[in-house]
């Protein structure tokens, strides 16, 4: 499946409009979850060889073909946030979470994971999109969140790690090597 079937498949879901596109409308004042506009983040592309939006950084594990498409939309004072990738490694769980910055060569430019309450390192503050590919390599996640993404400081990149994210213990919160970047817009 090439990158407009993927894009189908996430009009299928539910998604609408480019997924290239920003619609990124001014917020009237709000509350403390954040302004009462909507905002919606996209990306997609394949993380192919010169793609400074979608870089693979190890490609045993985010082969050749491999691509994503990401939408966050958050209205109302909630975001949801879906992600479909295909062509990675089958019957495999990977990490996945919205970050701070661009995605760049070295792979940790992209930052830390985007917080809404900072310093909390939960799935209730963060955006953690873990999925498992099935048997030709696609998968899908989705959160959904009771808290508006804040125009003012968005996420700029979805990072895919080399493993799922730990829940619990001190690591929380981790999941390994950082081997795709896709950055948002």
């Amino acid at each position: 499946m090439r990158l407009p079937a993927l894009l189908l498949v996430l009009l299928a879901a539910g998604c609408s409009g480019s997924p290239d596109v920003v619609q990124h409308v001014p917020a009237a004042a709000g509350g403390p979850d954040g302004p009462a506009g909507a905002v919606t983040l996209s990306g997609s592309g394949e993380f192919a060889a010169g793609n400074t939006a979608a870089i693979a950084y190890d490609r045993r594990l985010a082969p050749n073909g491999a691509q994503a498409s990401l939408k966050a939309e958050s209205t109302g004072g909630t975001t949801r946030t879906s992600l479909v990738v295909e062509g990675f490694v089958p019957n495999r769980r990977y990490g996945a979470h919205l970050h701070t910055g661009a995605c760049a060569a070295d792979p940790e430019a992209s930052g830390p994971h985007y917080q809404h309450h900072p310093g909390q390192v939960t799935p209730s503050s963060e955006v953690w999109l873990d999925f498992k590919t099935d048997a030709s390599g696609a998968g899908r996640a989705t959160a959904r969140h009771e808290w508006a993404l804040d125009p003012a400081a968005l996420p700029k990149s979805l990072v895919i790690h080399a493993q799922p994210t730990k829940k619990k213990g001190e690591q929380a919160g981790t999941a390994g090597p950082r081997i795709a970047c896709l950055t948002l817009s």
